[in-house]
């Protein structure tokens, strides 16, 4: 028996409480359970044109090789069908000769692969703390608030699926999101509603910051590199 620990009394112990956060549960699929939309028996195909972008694809991993090109062939397969059944991940072990459980490991730890039906417009919401700190909460309310979806659900008319998600690399233009493959940085409420609004009426905002600015320039103006650079051997000893 251990005696080295020592007793604290309850009163002592009381004096300093745990905190811990809240659990957050991910809004992708992990285990998959057939249903009427995804199941083995739901037959999946590359189209014609996407046999020839595999096959590229393919190309371009030697022999001995080939199952690096597994994350491109899932995509390809997600971006035909709009998500990733698991038909068409048996799909992609065919073709590249492995067993199933090779391509679930891969589909099912990567959140770019959907595993369930997803709306037309794919809407991440990053709330990373460089995002939260610049108003990510009211980003992702606004997005709640005009669709009238959670987090993780689609619309009925199948057009929007809402996503929050950790870091999307573009922490210097926070607050943003990506719907697709775009991103839409330096957002306010009102931005990410005309956003919305948009793409309800089949429109595609252009792409890029909000607030202004071209790229990821300092929003004040430049800090540094504001005249032309010194030339060759400026600010050394005369003896050198």
């Amino acid at each position: 028996m251990l005696t080295s620990a020592k007793f604290v009394p309850s009163t002592v112990r009381g004096l300093r409480g745990i905190y811990s956060s809240s659990i957050k549960f991910s809004d992708n699929l992990f285990v998959h359970r057939d249903t009427p939309e995804d199941n083995p028996s739901i037959p999946f195909e590359f189209t014609e044109e996407n046999k020839k972008r595999a096959k590229a694809i393919l190309n371009i991993y030697p022999e001995g090789h080939k199952r690096g090109a597994m994350i491109p062939l899932l995509d390809l397969a997600q971006r035909q069908h709009g998500w990733l059944p698991i038909s068409a991940m048996h799909k992609v072990a065919d073709i590249l000769g492995l067993p199933n459980m090779r391509v679930y490991e891969v589909a099912t730890f990567y959140t770019m692969f959907m595993r369930k039906p997803t709306g037309t417009y794919h809407i991440q919401v990053c709330t990373t703390t460089p995002c939260w700190l610049r108003g990510s909460d009211e980003v992702l309310n606004a997005c709640k608030r005009k669709l009238n979806i959670g987090v993780g659900e689609t619309t009925e008319d199948g057009k929007f699926t809402i996503s929050e998600v950790e870091c999307l690399g573009a922490c210097v233009n926070a607050p943003m999101i990506a719907v697709n493959d775009d991103y839409y940085e330096d957002l306010t409420e009102k931005d990410t509603e005309e956003i919305l609004d948009d793409l309800k009426q089949g429109k595609v905002p252009r792409p890029g910051p909000k607030n202004g600015r071209f790229a990821s320039e300092p929003a004040g103006g430049l800090t540094s590199l504001t005249a032309e650079p010194q030339g060759p051997g400026f600010g050394l000893q005369p003896g050198l």
